[in-house]
């Protein structure tokens, strides 16, 4: 069993759409429009084969009630290995260099791990980790 993809409602397709692009090396699929309905998306594919990630867009979403410092449950991150400290530390540089958020500095976690935490355009937390 593996988990095929994960699903994120969002404001701006197209945004969203070109930011897992640019940065994390997405592909996309051609986007899925159903008029009767307003929903569209994109499935986007990583190179690592692992589970795409589905961006929707429908009129009456309700957002979420966030800021970008507070936790709520549900789905919490999206983790993405890039394969060494050096590439955590790259992409972290280059996301701020951009203007994104990061919200947590590259740093060793009390597990182990080697990560950062940047923001998306619309505010989902991404770990950056080995």
């Amino acid at each position: 069993m593996k988990i095929e993809h994960l699903a994120m409602w969002v404001r701006d397709l197209e945004q969203m759409r070109a930011f897992y692009e640019t940065y994390f090396g997405a592909t996309s699929n051609d986007k899925y429009v159903n008029p009767r309905k307003g929903f569209s998306s994109y499935f986007l594919s990583f190179p690592d084969d692992g589970p795409r990630l589905e961006l929707m867009q429908m009129p009456g979403i309700l957002d979420r009630p966030t800021d970008a410092q507070t936790q709520y449950m549900g789905l919490a991150h999206i983790a993405f290995s890039v394969g060494s400290i050096a590439a955590v530390d790259e992409l972290t540089e280059k996301l701020r260099q951009a203007g994104h958020v990061i919200a947590g500095e590259p740093r060793r976690t009390g597990d182990g791990y080697y990560e950062s935490v940047v923001l998306d355009p619309e505010q989902n937390r991404i770990e950056i980790t080995i």
